[in-house]
């Protein structure tokens, strides 16, 4: 077998930093299950309420769900927390008020997790919605509500979200969002943002300290975000299937490439960090947990008869970026048969998945967008090297898959951009009379960039360079999908400002695209 240059990265990361990084960060109980010599406090009382970051779910499949918490006394500030291992007790309730208990256990909340827990809960119906609740310290957690995956359903809610820089805007999309009928909420990446404190004015709230690097700096800094009282509930909701992008570690890293020139080794300690306290903050099941610099994450959920959801990770095995990082034409680097996004293996496992798939809708959950984008009106070309775009020799191959293996009903959701945007997805971009195989809708951001504006001009400009794109908008907002047996229909939810709180919410757009018809109509 011939490994590509991520694939040789991947196991040089994994053997030179493994033991380095998990002696340093104590985390080696913890990729190991509990050390059984390690203390736990079971009548442990805690003077002020561990639940600061609330609790989430994540993950269901038709059998059961991952729940989360993390104690955490003073959440910004490392937690507050003593270094011994905490007993937590979690119960789950077909009902909200917690009378009728079917599912009850005591897990240990240990210090090499920061004190987080992630309960996989199994047994439970398909389809049905449950009630949960941790206690610990003489403290309860807040009751919140998940549901399990369905085995047989004739419609599927989910909205998807990215990008949720704290600094500049008030989250009153997820307002809106916790009030709509949902089933789950995918995110889609930036669920925090690794820079230290802006200078920029008008920015309505403050990171608490400088760029974040070690461990200690990337807890406090999800903490800072998990305190949010509107994500907290909308987390308290809906169960949640997660995935990142760069700010989660570095802005525009690729693999083992920083974005600021830092050294190899420097960087993948660093990014270790990022992973732990990546995982220590989501509800996300145990296999996920990181490994040194290394995490699984890439992963399907099937919903019944419906269809599956294929969560990438198009950050951890990209090659590094071509044609200068920047934005312009395509060059031959982007084109290269070893340029990937995915990495082989996970290449290999989506279009494995994608060609067995069982599923009536095939969706893609996908942090950078696939839809070729020039930028830059008239003959001058301007696509971006970090999307897609970068790696347009495997994205054609990806497309020709779809074509050549019929897939059927490829939707992809996709965030990272800042902006609204809907696509058709083409065998070949470049000939705009080429097969469509599928369609992208792509999600603003939650609060990056700030306010925002509609963006007529530009949209108008965007679709006239691109043909096969049918929208584009610059509010804030998210995504609320409809997933039926006949369609699957986006609307596009927007906020007209996050600079203050208690925006109303809007309907910008609808699209629908239709079974056995890949490409994308009005709604």
């Amino acid at each position: 077998m011939i490994l590509n240059r991520n694939d040789r990265l991947i196991k040089m990361s994994t053997a030179e930093n493994r033991r380095k990084f998990l002696a340093r960060t104590g985390a080696w109980f913890a990729l190991t299950a509990l050390n059984p010599c390690e203390r736990v406090l079971a009548a442990a009382k805690f003077p002020k309420n561990p639940f600061t970051l609330g609790v989430a779910s994540g993950d269901p499949t038709s059998t059961g769900v991952v729940l989360w918490t993390r104690l955490a006394q003073y959440p910004i500030h490392g937690g507050g927390m003593n270094p011994e291992a905490v007993a937590v007790d979690y119960r789950v309730a077909s009902d909200e008020k917690m009378a009728n208990i079917v599912r009850k256990g005591k897990v240990t909340a240990s210090p090499d997790l920061a004190h987080s827990v992630h309960v996989d809960v199994t047994g439970l119906k398909p389809g049905a919605w449950y009630y949960y609740q941790f206690s610990a310290g003489g403290w309860d957690s807040p009751v919140a509500r998940t549901r399990t995956a369905p085995e047989k359903a004739d419609k599927l809610r989910f909205a998807f979200a990215s990008c949720q820089h704290f600094e500049t805007g008030y989250y009153t999309a997820y307002q809106h969002m916790a009030e709509e009928d949902l089933d789950l909420v995918i995110h889609l990446g930036d669920y925090i943002y690794e820079g230290g404190i802006g200078t920029q004015p008008g920015r309505p709230r403050k990171h608490t300290g400088a760029e974040i690097l070690s461990i200690t700096d990337y807890r406090n800094r999800h903490a800072l975000y998990k305190t949010d009282e509107l994500l907290q509930r909308t987390h308290q909701r809906f169960p949640w299937i997660v995935t990142w992008d760069d700010h989660e570690v570095d802005n525009d890293y690729a693999n083992d490439f920083p974005e600021d020139g830092m050294p190899r080794t420097t960087f993948l300690e660093r990014r270790a960090s990022a992973y732990q306290a990546y995982y220590e903050h989501m509800p996300l099941r145990r296999t996920s947990m990181p490994s040194g610099s290394n995490m699984q994450l890439y992963r399907r959920l099937r919903f019944g008869q419906l269809g599956e959801i294929f969560v990438l990770d198009t950050r951890q095995y990209r090659s590094r970026k071509p044609c200068g990082a920047g934005v312009g034409p395509l060059c031959p680097e982007a084109l290269a048969p070893g340029q990937s996004i995915l990495g082989a293996a996970q290449r290999q496992w989506l279009l494995d998945g994608l060609a067995k798939s069982p599923g009536h809708w095939n969706i893609i959950a996908n942090q950078v967008m696939m839809a070729w984008l020039d930028r830059k009106p008239g003959p001058e070309i301007g696509y971006s090297m970090d999307k897609w775009t970068g790696y347009a020799g495997e994205l054609k191959n990806v497309m020709e898959f779809m074509a050549a293996k019929k897939v059927k009903n490829l939707v992809t959701v996709t965030g990272d951009i800042h902006s609204n945007w809907a696509a058709d997805l083409k065998v070949d971009f470049a000939n705009p009379k080429s097969q469509t195989v599928g369609v992208e809708f792509v999600g603003t951001s939650i609060s990056s960039a700030g306010d925002g504006e509609d963006a007529a001009e530009e949209a108008r400009k965007a679709i006239a360079e691109n043909p096969h794109i049918h929208f584009h908008n610059r509010q804030r907002g998210y995504v609320s999908c409809t997933v039926t047996p006949g369609q699957v229909r986006a609307d596009y939810r927007i906020v007209p400002y996050v600079s203050k709180p208690g925006a109303p919410l809007q309907t910008r757009a609808s699209y629908v695209v239709l079974n056995g018809k890949p490409g994308l109509q009005k709604a």
